[in-house]
């Protein structure tokens, strides 16, 4: 770990000298790459001379022991001594999940799928829940929400909703919300006051550049038709929604959001590139299928992942067994503590991975 270490401080310097060269200053493709690989160096930098700087401490105080004799300075000598040992353990935990292997998607923008499953219109409405809750949760970052398309079921539902949260590390941040989300409750339309389950499906893929995925256009048939539901007189009046198939898969991707039939069509190709990048990363993670499973699952959108249960308030998490009693919270759009267990419990399986190699 620590020639890795001393790897990564010494590439630092090299950036650093390498952004103050004047050819690079005039080179802006150059200068960002640079500017991003210094913002990703950096944190394991700071805590690295952290560590060298408690190391140091510990190294001290043993040789003021050895050599003081004066019972108060030995006795502060002690203290600092035991506060370092206490403090270097945690920094060096924190150095191996900095270490952990980068995903090279965490900094990109989200395509999010909302689709009602089980329960008919309650389904829906749970799907409305689930698409305010998140688009709350990009408010609290600042990350702007566009939706891609949407299919309502008259009363305030979705049977399917399309959008995409931009911001800075929106993949990172939700890439654990894909699968099955389940709620139990007494559903609006039902009179006799039962508790009803019903289930949305959730989908996050990465926004996938051009040069990402090799999408032949000859593969990709459009058709266009008028727009339905809101929207106003222009939408609902020329043909500008666009149905994107994409023959070799069977992939069908519909986009009306758009007045303009060209924006349409690019959000829709949008929505194929992901999906097709999806499949891709499905198949390269077959062999570790097994070691995600037992984590914090396959992020699959047919394993149930989560419980909201409003009779009793609380939210469930399945693969990590997190139980919350904050569902108002939770659905308003603060999901910081379930996601954040869910990082960590996804650290702790990389570093007992790591440390059976």
């Amino acid at each position: 770990m620590f020639d890795k270490l001393e790897d990564t401080l010494l590439r630092y310097e090299e950036v650093l000298n390498e952004l103050s060269e004047p050819d690079v200053l005039n080179n802006q493709v150059r200068y960002q790459k640079l500017m991003k690989e210094q913002a990703d160096l950096e944190p394991v930098v700071t805590k690295y001379k952290e560590y060298k700087v408690t190391k140091a401490g510990i190294e001290d105080s043993l040789a003021m022991l050895e050599e003081e004799t004066d019972e108060e300075l030995r006795e502060l000598a002690k203290e600092e001594l035991n506060e370092c040992k206490a403090n270097i353990e945690n920094i060096e935990n924190e150095l191996r999940i900095l270490l952990l292997p980068k995903d090279p998607n965490d900094d990109k923008n989200v395509i999010v799928e909302i689709r009602a499953g089980a329960g008919g219109d309650e389904a829906a409405l749970f799907a409305a829940d689930l698409y305010r809750m998140y688009c709350r949760f990009a408010e609290s970052n600042r990350w702007k929400v566009d939706t891609m398309n949407s299919n309502e079921n008259g009363i305030g539902g979705f049977k399917e909703i399309v959008f995409m949260i931009n911001g800075l590390g929106a993949y990172s941040k939700l890439k654990y919300e894909s699968g099955v989300h389940r709620v139990q409750r007494i559903p609006a339309t039902e009179s006799g006051g039962r508790i009803h389950t019903s289930t949305a499906t959730v989908a996050i893929m990465p926004e996938v550049e051009e040069v990402e995925v090799e999408l032949d256009m000859n593969d990709c048939k459009f058709d266009v038709f008028r727009a339905s539901g809101n929207g106003g007189q222009c939408v609902n009046t020329t043909d500008s929604a666009v149905r994107l198939t994409h023959i070799p898969t069977g992939i069908v991707i519909s986009c009306q959001d758009e007045k303009s039939q060209l924006k349409n069509k690019d959000k829709a190709l949008k929505v194929l590139r992901a999906r097709l990048y999806e499949l891709e990363c499905a198949k390269a993670h077959d062999a570790e299928a097994e070691a995600r499973r037992s984590q914090i699952g396959t992020g699959d959108r047919s394993e149930k992942i989560r419980t909201y249960n409003y009779p009793q308030g609380r939210v469930t998490d399945h693969r990590i067994k997190l139980t919350l009693h904050k569902l108002d919270t939770v659905m308003d759009g603060d999901l910081n503590e379930v996601l954040d267990s869910l990082i960590a419990a996804d650290q702790a399986a990389k570093l007992a991975k790591m440390s059976e190699n």
